[in-house]
């Protein structure tokens, strides 16, 4: 199985109206999908959601109930890629989906992203900001070429796996 991490995602709505989040009748388990909005070009506005159907089981199942989630709640989780698949009961076709089984999940600090107040210089949340981190070192191989050579991998420093000499 993959292992998914997914930071500041958003407890998407429930189909046609219904709760976000949906637990079995005898409360052991859930489901529910979350978003995450994603930058592409293709897209209206170079911009579209990616939505992904969640399962939790037993001790995870109790977290998500104390922690209250609801539609529009940002959380951070983590878990395990996994296929879902059933009969179509109105067409009798059989059908898939991915989905993530729960192992952990938090509330997302600040809300899907700290917005600073620059009169106070506190975050959204309240706290304080945090430190700036360090810079990130340069990459050390030059920009492609714009006659065209551009093979599709620039090396990230400390020399290239694929040259030649």
């Amino acid at each position: 199985m993959l292992k998914v991490f997914a930071t500041n995602v958003i407890i998407s709505n429930g189909y046609n109206g219904a709760s976000a989040l949906k637990f079995s009748d005898n409360g052991d388990s859930v489901r529910f999908r979350f978003g995450k909005k994603v930058y592409d070009t293709r897209a209206e506005n170079n911009t579209r959601w990616v939505n992904m159907s969640v399962k939790a089981f037993g001790n995870v199942c109790e977290r998500i109930k104390s922690m209250k989630l609801k539609e529009g709640s940002f959380v951070n989780l983590t878990g395990r890629l996994d296929e879902d698949s059933w009969t179509d009961q109105n067409t009798g076709e059989h059908k898939s989906m991915m989905v993530i089984i729960l192992d952990d999940i938090e509330y997302a600090s600040g809300g899907g992203g700290k917005k600073e107040n620059q009169a106070s210089g506190q975050t959204q949340n309240g706290g304080a900001n945090a430190p700036a981190p360090a810079a990130a070192p340069a990459a050390a191989a030059p920009a492609p070429a714009a006659s065209g050579n551009f093979t599709g991998y620039e090396p990230f420093g400390g020399g290239s796996l694929f040259d030649e000499n």
